[in-house]
């Protein structure tokens, strides 16, 4: 496996494709990183010589965030939505959808199981 940043990417897969295991590098983002190094799309990540990866980590670490500095961003953002009181932030603290999908009957994946409470039935009175 070849280490990029703090990412180990698989070596076995297409370039193109193994940069997306990086967090905050997606499909574009990584076209747009071998067209700037001049690598090959369809190159695949272990037959990467040592100056092409060096020419990958600069690219990457001169002009996107990241790893660790984006998911701190994304949690400061988060916070301060929850600081402000928006209505975003109030969907956060109770974790619920925030993009505005429903939840009447979906939203499991964020909401989680809920259980149903039965009603209790009251014993009927016996005929004396």
């Amino acid at each position: 496996m070849t280490k990029i940043g703090t990412t180990n990417i698989p070596s076995e897969k297409r370039i193109e494709i193994a940069l997306t295991y990086i967090f905050g590098i997606g499909p574009w983002r990584s076209r747009t990183i071998l067209k700037q190094a001049k690598i090959d799309l369809n190159k695949r990540a272990k037959a990467l010589s040592e100056e092409e990866t060096e020419r990958i980590k600069e690219i990457i670490e001169k002009n996107y965030k990241t790893e660790g500095i984006f998911k701190s961003e994304i949690i400061s953002n988060i916070k301060r939505l929850k600081d402000i009181g928006s209505w975003r932030g109030m969907r956060h603290i109770k974790n619920l959808p925030v993009r505005g999908q429903r939840t009447r009957a979906n939203a499991r994946t964020k909401r989680g199981r809920r259980m149903t409470v039965a009603t209790a039935r009251k014993v009927a009175t016996e005929k004396t």
